[in-house]
């Protein structure tokens, strides 16, 4: 028996928020060291600290990417920050999946109307793609899981689950 196996990578684009984390937390250590320099050395201590906060936490969670990995009816999400840590996100198994289909499909529409469903987005945040979710019971509740896949991952899907996957 062969197996299936596709992997694909997404870049998720910077949102408003990201870019106020990234520049606010730099101004704020620029701020806080020039003050411990020309002011009171005080001023450096906090400089300090939040210069080290932003280098090892800010920054790498503002510059994300999603690997996803697809063996048989498997997909492993994972987070890759500023292209050197790798983080486990999810797994899923699809089989037990509702439905995988683009998200602004019509057969989306009972699922984006449900308000009280956990969203969880592993995509580039971009509308223009063409984004999947699927709706899996996670942790007993009902989720429903934004990604993005490639042509080739979304065909794979389609054949190994055709009753539960749909490309329009």
């Amino acid at each position: 028996m062969s197996e299936l196996f596709k992997e694909h990578l997404v870049k998720k684009e910077p949102t408003a928020k990201d870019t106020l984390l990234k520049f606010g937390s730099i101004i704020l250590t620029v701020l806080f060291l020039a003050a411990g320099l020309l002011l009171h050395p005080i001023f450096l201590i906090p400089g300090i600290v939040l210069g080290i906060v932003a280098y090892v936490v800010i920054l790498p969670n503002t510059d994300l990417e999603y690997e996803y990995l697809l063996v048989n009816h498997s997909l492993d999400i994972d987070k890759v920050m500023a292209k050197s840590k790798r983080k486990k996100l999810k797994s899923y198994d699809l089989s037990g999946a509702d439905i995988i289909a683009p998200l602004n499909s019509s057969r989306m529409d009972y699922y984006n109307s449900n308000t009280n469903m956990k969203v969880l987005d592993f995509s580039s945040g971009n509308p223009e793609h063409k984004r999947f979710a699927f709706v899996i019971r996670d942790d007993g509740a009902a989720t429903k899981v934004i990604f993005e896949p490639d042509e080739a991952m979304a065909t794979t899907l389609r054949q190994s689950m055709p009753n539960k996957c749909f490309l329009d």
